[in-house]
């Protein structure tokens, strides 16, 4: 007599197909609200960046005469500026310049704080202690002052601003690198590797930077957001991204002078405000009563 249960033991006990981590990422990624809007800001914000051209009704840089400080309207979604430039098309073209230089900060940072962080935890003695007092010198200081100081002393310009923003978060990443290689060398696998005679170089960069790199990633994600509103601050105290080029600092501080008599460029106002803004560019109202 056969025993029909013992014969489906097999087919009870096998166990459920693995489910791969891509799918398990996304399920976890789309059952959170909060991070897939963020996502999508993201993205649209990269898209415009990138395909900027195409999102810009004008020219951002071409003044035009007798369209200085015009009100919101058809033509112009959010007026002119001073000089007559469309107002939406600079702050579609300054997203670029923002993404541009927080990629290059947060890249160029992480480059050299993971190196500086890489060094000085591995070798330890005093490699750690001269790397690491002169990165708690640096840290001392908050980043944006630290990059307002040097931003100062080296003056405006694009190039300026990514070597100031640079050097205010080399310590951040060096800090980190740090104390995640103290504790990744300490590892059976970094010893066995060591060991059979594998050089520090092979150790460092086979072993130690990817498993130290997840927290990194994290990191410069929360970075670029800092950087972008940094390079924002500079520019808004006229030591950053200098005129013509486009940047959301820049534009805020342009707006500031006119920001009583033409508020327009920091928030949008009725098309009946026109006669304010010729007054406001030098223009005489011709007298009704004449």
């Amino acid at each position: 007599m056969t025993n029909k249960p013992e014969e489906n033991v097999g087919e009870i006990l096998e166990a459920p197909p693995p489910v791969s981590e891509l799918r398990q990422f996304i399920r976890i990624f789309l059952g959170r609200g909060i991070v897939v809007f963020g996502m999508a800001v993201l993205l649209a914000f990269i898209i415009v960046a990138i395909f900027a051209p195409f999102f810009a009704p004008y020219d951002p840089y071409e003044p035009t005469l007798g369209q200085g400080l015009l009100s919101p309207s058809k033509e112009h979604l959010l007026g002119t500026d001073a000089l007559g430039r469309d107002t939406l098309s600079r702050i579609v073209y300054g997203s670029r310049t923002s993404l541009m230089i927080g990629l290059i900060v947060v890249f160029s940072a992480a480059v050299i704080g993971v190196g500086l962080g890489l060094v000085a935890g591995y070798y330890g003695g005093w490699v750690l202690t001269i790397i690491m007092r002169f990165v708690d010198a640096l840290m001392s200081f908050p980043m944006i002052l630290l990059a307002l100081v040097i931003a100062a002393l080296l003056g405006g310009g694009i190039k300026n601003v990514i070597i100031a923003l640079t050097v205010g978060l080399v310590p951040i990443y060096a800090r980190l690198m740090c104390g995640q290689v103290i504790t990744s060398k300490e590892n059976d696998y970094i010893m066995a590797e060591q060991a059979l005679g594998a050089s520090n170089l092979r150790v460092m960069v086979r072993h130690l930077i990817p498993n130290c790199f997840p927290p990194l990633i994290v990191l410069m994600t929360m970075m670029l957001g800092a950087t972008i509103l940094a390079e924002a601050g500079l520019s808004f105290l006229g030591i950053g991204v200098e005129a013509p080029i486009a940047a959301w600092g820049s534009m805020v501080a342009d707006g500031r002078d006119y920001l009583l008599r033409a508020p327009m460029l920091s928030f949008a106002r009725p098309a009946r405000a026109r006669r304010e803004d010729a007054r406001v560019i030098g223009e005489q109202p011709r007298n009704e009563h004449r």
